[in-house]
C-alpha cells in the first residue's frame, strides 16, 4: 500500500462534505473509524465546542468520548479527524498544527473557501508538523 495516498469510500466523501456544507459559517468536526483492515468506514459527528467555530474546532468532550466508545463497539479504530474551514483554505491552521494530538490519526480538512466548489485535504500531523497525502475515491 502506497503510505502516500489514503483511499476514501465516495460514500463516506459524500457525507462529509454534506455535513460541511450544512453549517457554512461555523467549522463541523468529527471523528472517522477504520475497519479491522485499516479502510475507513464511518463518520461520527462530534459538536464543535469552540468559544469562535466560525475558524476554530475543539471536538465536545463528552460527544468524543461516546464517538470512540461507539467505534469501539463497532471493531473500530480512529482513522482521521475531520473539521472544515468556512472561509479558508483546506490546510492546517497554525492552531490545527498546535493542537494536533492523535499522532497517529489523519486529518481531513474542508473547505467551503473555493467559490462553490468543495476541498478536502488530508494531512499527517506529528509534532506541528504536516505533512499531506493523496487522496483517491473508492466505491466500497
Amino acid at each position: 500500500m502506497n503510505t502516500d495516498e489514503i483511499c476514501l469510500p465516495r460514500k463516506l466523501t459524500h457525507q462529509l462534505l454534506h455535513l460541511a456544507q450544512q453549517s457554512p459559517s461555523a467549522e463541523v468536526c468529527g471523528l472517522i473509524g477504520a475497519d479491522a483492515n485499516g479502510q475507513p468506514v464511518n463518520c461520527y459527528p462530534v459538536s464543535n465546542g469552540a468559544d469562535t467555530p466560525e475558524n476554530r474546532f475543539l471536538l465536545d468532550a463528552r460527544e468524543q468520548i461516546s464517538a470512540m466508545k461507539q467505534m469501539r463497539d463497532a471493531g473500530q479504530k480512529l482513522f482521521a479527524i475531520y473539521h472544515s474551514h468556512p472561509s479558508a483554505p483546506a490546510e492546517p491552521s497554525p492552531t490545527d498544527l498546535e493542537q494536533a494530538s492523535y499522532p497517529e490519526a489523519l486529518h481531513l480538512i474542508i473547505s467551503l473557501n473555493t467559490k462553490g466548489v468543495l476541498e478536502m485535504r488530508c494531512f499527517k500531523i506529528n509534532e506541528g508538523r504536516a505533512r499531506e497525502l493523496n487522496l483517491r475515491l473508492i466505491e466500497a
